[in-house]
Formats: C-alpha cells, structure tokens, sequence
C-alpha cells in the first residue's frame, strides 16, 4: 500500500526533518504513528498524501506518486487533519452532497449512520457546531468514503470520552479488509485494543515499526510490587511498577501502548523485534 524509499524532507530554513527514511506497509492495518508533539507525525503523513513534497526519495501509494495529485491517486486517499476545514456556511448533507461524488465508494446511508451514532444534526450549519462536532462530522466522512487509504491526524483531539469510545468502535468495524488506515496521534491510550501496527516517530526517526502480535508473542507486559530481573524497563506507579520483559513461560498480555512508547522513546531495546521490526537513523 504504501512504500517510502530514502526520504528527505525539510521545511525552508530549517533542519531536516527526515532523511534517508525507508519505510513500507502493506495493505489491510490499521497502524498507530505514535510520536510526542513536534515529532513529525503531521509531516509524514502529509508527505503520504501528496501535501508535502520531499526533497529526494520515493514515495509510491500502491502505484502512484503522492505529490502529482492524479485524480485516481487522490479518489482513493482521505486525510483528516488535526485542524477542521469545513466550509462554515455548510451544512453536513451539504457537504456529503458537494464532496461524496468524488469518492465512487461512498457510503451515504453510513455518513448519516454515523453522524447520528455520534449525535451531530446533520442539517446544522458548520460554523453553528463545536470543534469536536465538527470533528466527528469529517471523522464520521472519512469512515463512510470507502477509500483504499485512511489519513487520520489527531482524530481524537476534541472528542469526549463518549465519542472517543464511538470512533473505535466504528472504525474497527466499518473498515474492509483491502483498506488501510494510518492513525497519528501523542494519545496513546485512545489507541488501545484497535491497532494492527504501531510505529514510533521520535525526532524524524522511526524507532519502532512492529505488528501488535508479535509484541504480545515476544514480551510481557506486567505490574507487580517490584521488576523482575529480566525486565527490559521499568516504570513506577502508585501500585508498584509496571514492567516488559522477555516472554517465556508467561501467559499472553495485552500490549500497554503507553509503557511501550516511553519504553521506545527512553532507548530501550526490543530485540526479539528484530526479525520483523525497522528502525532508520537519520
């Protein structure tokens, strides 16, 4: 689905954000870009979806090339970004009506489904909701457009606890096997018992590019009183630590998104990972 070779990227008068950057996925994941804030999510995934153009290197979305904007490239990529850019005169069916027949997949009957699963009047004026309405309207858009390739930066930035739960629900449920979504985002707990993939983005570099299984097959992820002496980290907690460690004898445990991340942000290796992980220096 998506394939990046030898990326270099850099805003004007600045130092490079990406460079020499490899990295591929292929189609059907829903994979977590995890990164604390400035971490470049937003720019990858821009670069993905042809808002950005890299200096040197490849980037091919199944057999196009993001930046020329071809319309064939672009009927089958959506991307929601952070902020929200609706037309503030519109209405929501408004908007489907205007925008929907570029996308010969859509779903009219889910947006609709949706908008209500999430309680936004369909026929209320854009400038009229909350950031977090109209966030659920662009949200409750991009699961019903049928793309190949989903671009959500943020998505849950704004959404209450209630809308949150909504948006995992239906995006696990709503999207095909042959479809791929790419989520970004420093809220690493909204992520939780949804992804396939996680990858994580610290400072242009990916540290970590691994499936979820194989995390649950290769590490423990525990709380006790005290660490064991195998553990990989180690963090406190009001309980005592919470600990990864090799898996051994241990039964499966559910991945802990956030542990993991300040694992990988902190240095910690994972080479159990290495036959199926990536990790490029820039």
């Amino acid at each position: 689905m998506i394939r990046i070779e030898n990326l270099h990227f850099r805003y004007p008068k600045k130092s490079p954000l990406f460079s020499a950057l490899s990295w591929e996925i292929p189609t059907g994941n829903i994979v977590g870009l995890l990164g604390k804030n400035g971490a470049g999510k937003s720019s990858f995934l821009r670069v993905i979806s042809g808002l950005l153009f890299p200096q040197k290197g490849a980037v091919i979305v199944e057999e196009y090339s993001p930046k020329e904007r071809q319309p064939e490239f672009l009927k089958e990529v959506f991307f929601v970004p952070d902020e929200c850019y609706l037309p503030a005169s519109l209405t929501p069916l408004n908007y489907e009506k205007i925008t929907a027949p570029f996308y010969p997949r859509f779903d009219s009957d889910r947006f609709k489904s949706l908008l209500g699963l999430f309680e936004v009047g369909a026929k209320i004026k854009i400038k009229d909701l909350s950031f977090g309405q109209q966030k659920k309207v662009v949200l409750a858009f991009a699961l019903s457009s049928g793309c190949s390739l989903i671009l959500l930066d943020e998505p849950t930035n704004g959404l209450d606890i209630s809308s949150k739960a909504t948006f995992r629900k239906e995006l696990v449920s709503v999207i095909r096997e042959d479809q791929t979504v790419v989520i970004g985002t420093h809220l690493v707990k909204d992520l939780e018992n949804i992804l396939d993939r996680v990858v994580i983005l610290d400072q242009g570099r990916i540290k970590l590019d691994a499936n979820l299984s194989d995390l649950a097959d290769g590490y423990y992820f525990g709380i006790a009183p005290q660490a064991p002496r195998e553990a990989i980290f180690v963090q406190s907690t009001t309980l005592g630590v919470q600990y990864i460690e090799p898996r051994e004898s241990q039964s499966h445990s559910s991945v802990n998104l956030e542990l993991l991340f300040q694992a990988v942000i902190k240095g910690s290796d994972f080479p159990l990972l290495s036959s199926y992980s990536n990790s490029f220096s820039l």
